[in-house]
């Protein structure tokens, strides 16, 4: 994850809300509670990692404020897509369309018609490319500098 927020990031961020990032992004660890959290390795590496969830909180970690462990109601609210990251070494080569992909799938197995994502900027491109549609783009200053984040989503 810290990998991911460090590198992947560059292009779109500088280095104080790279920071500010690593404070408001990382592992959820109710994602693993839930059994809802993927990892893809590669020959033993770690490529990918990335869930989604059926509870109200949209982003963010453990130690990320406003958290609200609610869960959502299938028939009217989106599924979330949460904690996506891949490995710099392994861009570009379908970890982050594999990991969609499950989190879509296990959705729709538990009734959600809708998913929703908080994206990065660094996201922004693999989440329109897989059908993900742009709405609010906000910026989060809990970690000090403000963040841009992109709210996409997409009907199953």
């Amino acid at each position: 994850m810290d990998a991911a927020i460090a590198e992947l990031q560059k292009p779109f961020l500088d280095d104080a809300q790279i920071r500010s990032s690593r404070s408001i992004m990382g592992l959820d660890t109710q994602l693993v509670d839930d059994g809802t959290y993927f990892v893809v390795e590669h020959d033993g590496v770690l490529a990918g990692c990335g869930g989604w969830s059926r509870r109200t909180t949209m982003y963010g970690a453990d130690q990320s404020p406003g958290r609200n462990a609610a869960l959502l109601d299938p028939a009217k609210d989106a599924a979330r897509v949460r904690a996506m990251y891949t490995h710099p070494a392994f861009v570009r080569r379908g970890v982050g369309r594999l990991i969609l992909s499950l989190c879509e799938n296990a959705a729709m197995t538990e009734g959600f018609a809708r998913v929703e994502l908080a994206a990065t900027m660094a996201g922004e491109p693999l989440y329109r490319a897989c059908g993900y549609h742009p709405a609010e783009k906000f910026f989060d200053d809990r970690g000090g500098a403000p963040v841009p984040i992109l709210m996409m989503s997409k009907t199953l």
